[in-house]
């Protein structure tokens, strides 16, 4: 017997093929979408305006989604972290984040991470296997639910895909959750409010570039020289910064799209003036389209070689880059008095179950 999907991880396009394979009317699809993200039912059987032979097909071969919460931080300033089981037991960790502009989930893709930056809670773990889309947009889903449930009339607004795993080393799936998300008969969440986030996966850059999407591209940079930042993120030696630039300005030149350089701040390891001036360098002929989110580094137990910038170094790493005529700003923290950095509640439970 087939293993049952999740429906959550169909696009649009897939469910209606789904529909026409068995039968059945391809509107269909359109209604299903509709119990789905518009009315988010949670059952097959909330579905009724589809005839009970429909519903009961769907749920011989669909589940809607499978994780389960495991455990939910709250913050003082709102930033709630979900802690979630899989089908199969392993753990991942989805972020709700409040801005002004409105309320942002952070979604993992990967159980685990290959990447291996040094300074990461994420690569503590390697990478167990991909999510599926299904698994990708549940988070979304859970985190709606919540909404609906508490407040009623909020509703999630933006995305990041910046959580546990790498992005690109799961591209199909991250793609099907994209156009699921961002689809105009559902969740409805514009592309502009969508930021995908890679460690530099040079070709899937390229790939991205060719989508044709409007969703934001973040690149995880770090350090502007490829001995520091092959020290501090193997993924440098499979993608040097030169490789790296050239996919960017491949980016650049087919999407004339701004790319974000997110760069956190070590003490006394990336986050001298010097390195502020090479950075400025390597971004000048791209600056019209860049910008540089600086990010105060939030400790993890298990890498205590790197510590916090200083306040003063941040400051004179910022005003560097702004007198080289580089865009930046330094990240609000969000969610500081709970596990604030990415894949620390996820390791924090794995040690308590081990």
């Amino acid at each position: 017997m087939e293993e049952k999907k999740s429906i959550y991880g169909l696009t649009k396009k897939q469910l209606s093929d789904w529909f026409v394979s068995q039968n059945d009317k391809k509107f269909r699809a359109t209604q299903v979408w509709d119990w789905l993200y518009v009315k988010r039912v949670k059952t097959f059987d909330e579905m009724t305006n589809l005839n009970k032979e429909t519903r009961e097909r769907l749920k011989e071969h669909f589940t809607i989604g499978s994780l389960t919460e495991e455990i939910k931080q709250e913050s003082e300033d709102g930033t709630i972290k979900f802690l979630f089981k899989l089908s199969d037991g392993n753990l991942i960790e989805t972020v709700l984040m409040r801005f002004s502009y409105g309320l942002s989930v952070c979604v993992t893709t990967q159980v685990g991470c290959n990447i291996g930056c040094t300074f990461c809670a994420s690569g503590l773990l390697t990478k167990d296997r991909d999510l599926t889309s299904g698994e990708i947009v549940e988070q979304i889903m859970k985190v709606q639910h919540h909404l609906d449930e508490v407040q009623k009339d909020e509703r999630v607004s933006h995305i990041v895909v910046m959580g546990i795993g790498e992005p690109f080393d799961n591209y199909d799936h991250t793609m099907d959750f994209l156009r699921i998300v961002n689809h105009q008969e559902g969740l409805s969440i514009g592309a502009r409010h969508i930021t995908v986030s890679t460690s530099g996966l040079a070709h899937k850059i390229k790939e991205f570039a060719d989508e044709d999407m409007q969703v934001n591209l973040a690149i995880s940079i770090h350090a502007p020289n490829d001995e520091l930042r092959t020290r501090i993120m193997k993924i440098n030696k499979a993608f040097p910064i030169k490789k790296l630039m050239d996919a960017v300005d491949y980016y650049l030149e087919k999407t004339n799209r701004r790319i974000t350089f997110e760069y956190i701040l070590l003490k006394d390891v990336n986050d001298h003036k010097e390195e502020a001036i090479q950075l400025a360098k390597l971004l000048k002929d791209k600056r019209h389209l860049s910008y540089v989110n600086l990010i105060p580094y939030n400790p993890v137990e298990e890498h205590n070689q790197y510590d916090r910038s200083e306040k003063q170094a941040i400051l004179t790493f910022y005003e560097t880059l702004l007198n080289q005529g580089i865009n930046c700003g330094v990240r609000v923290e969000q969610g500081s008095d709970i596990d604030a950095a990415c894949g620390q509640l996820r390791s924090k439970q794995m040690k308590k179950n081990a």
